[in-house]
């Protein structure tokens, strides 16, 4: 049976420098999407993508 999913999100207040937000609405605006979506993304993308720090000291 088919059923509608709902994603769970909650609220949260985060700072950014000016120039942050302006460039990100630049870009959600270019391509027709909120604000909040692209942030979203940018977040996950991030974080799928993101290098573990390495354990070798020598290797920085």
């Amino acid at each position: 049976m088919f059923t509608v999913k709902k994603p769970q999100s909650s609220n949260k207040t985060i700072r950014m420098p000016d120039t942050l937000i302006e460039s990100l609405q630049q870009v959600a605006d270019a391509n027709d999407i909120s604000f909040n979506q692209l942030v979203v993304q940018c977040c996950e993308y991030a974080l799928a993508h993101r290098q573990e720090p390495s354990a070798d000291p020598s290797a920085q």
